[in-house]
């Protein structure tokens, strides 16, 4: 158990990282992550006020669907990214657990007529803090959710749905950080261990932690705030273009704007890449990237052990001029620059159930 953003959590159960790791690639997992934030936004047209503060499509966004986009700041950085849920009658908003209490002032204060009250512009901003939240990720996690919720295996990625399993009622999203098939399942928190255990009866199904849920993320090519994207990066020095949908790459009207459109427009001085290291040394955060010349162009910001891609894995930023894949770059492990080459990510391809969408 570690301190990780006020909470106390769990980098592996006794199996180990690897074993959980594993298990999640070849059964189902399940991680608690309660401490994200959860919450909700209700009133006139929320979908119009939160695009005033991320560049993400929500307005188009269908009922029971989501989509990841992220809070902007005026030089186009990223203050957070989030899952975004049409619920129908409300949005649902999960952001990360670091940046929930300055994401929840920041909605309250700078959403069209903002107040700190909780309202804004007659949208209402609840924090959902009577909520607990568990990821069931992995191939078996379907057949596993759907044997005591009938028609979540027939759910799309990027869906949600209610459920009531065993007198809880459950919101479930086909989503997830591992790269795997899954869900995340917000739960009344009295209920929480209860649903957990429930699910655990399953011989498919084991804890994870914080340490195999980073390297399932790492490998599938996944941001991870405050590491690979903060206040100083764009979404598209990032990666990330995918995400602003082409209304608002064409109209804006959200924070940072100018600096993004430019950039979508004439390209970033540098951007984020895959990169892998030749050998077995893993080259880990704080890790210069050099040329052949020995010149610095980028640094490592995620790097470690890949066990599903056998070897060593990392993503950073390189200038954009070796950015291209196949470069060979070094990497300065312990001052002793090592070989390794930009790679496209993700190393371990997507398992994401697609359904009829």
């Amino acid at each position: 158990m570690v301190p990780f953003a006020g909470y106390e959590m769990p980098v592996q159960y006794p199996a180990g990282i690897l074993t959980e790791h594993n298990h999640t690639r070849a059964k189902a997992s399940i991680f608690d992550v309660s401490h994200m934030g959860q919450v909700s936004l209700h009133g006139d047209n929320p979908a119009a006020a939160l695009e005033t503060l991320v560049p993400g499509d929500i307005a188009g966004l269908a009922a029971g669907r989501m989509r990841y986009t992220m809070f902007t700041n005026e030089t186009g950085g990223i203050l957070d990214d989030l899952m975004v849920t049409n619920v129908g009658d409300y949005l649902f908003l999960v952001v990360n657990a670091g940046c929930k209490d300055a994401d929840i002032a920041h909605l309250r204060a700078d959403l069209p007529g903002g107040s700190s009250g909780g309202r804004s512009g007659g949208i209402e901003v609840e924090v959902l803090d009577d909520r607990s939240l568990i990821a069931l990720q992995g191939p078996a996690a379907s057949a596993v959710l759907a044997r005591h919720a009938p028609g979540a295996d027939t759910m799309p990625f990027m869906s949600a749905l209610p459920f009531e399993v065993d007198g809880s009622r459950l919101a479930v999203t086909r989503s997830g950080y591992t790269g795997e098939d899954g869900y995340e399942i917000s739960i009344p928190s009295s209920d929480a261990v209860r649903i957990t255990e429930l699910l655990l009866v399953d011989d498919d199904v084991a804890l994870a932690g914080l340490g195999a849920r980073d390297s399932l993320r790492l490998e599938a090519g996944l941001c991870l705030y405050g590491r690979d994207i903060d206040e100083a990066t764009t979404p598209v020095e990032a990666g990330l273009t995918w995400s602003i949908g082409k209304r608002r790459r064409a109209e804006g009207g959200f924070p940072g704007a100018d600096v993004i459109q430019r950039q979508i427009t004439d390209g970033a001085a540098r951007k984020r890449v895959g990169i892998l290291p030749d050998g077995k040394v893993p080259a880990r955060e704080g890790t210069e990237i050099t040329d052949a010349d020995g010149t610095v162009i980028g640094i490592i910001t995620s790097g470690g052990f890949g066990p599903s891609a056998s070897g060593p894995v990392a993503m950073g930023y390189v200038d954009s001029g070796h950015a291209a894949k196949e470069t060979p770059v070094n990497l300065v492990v312990r001052g002793k620059p090592r070989p390794g080459r930009i790679a496209a990510m993700p190393f371990v391809p997507n398992r994401y159930y697609r359904g009829q969408e």
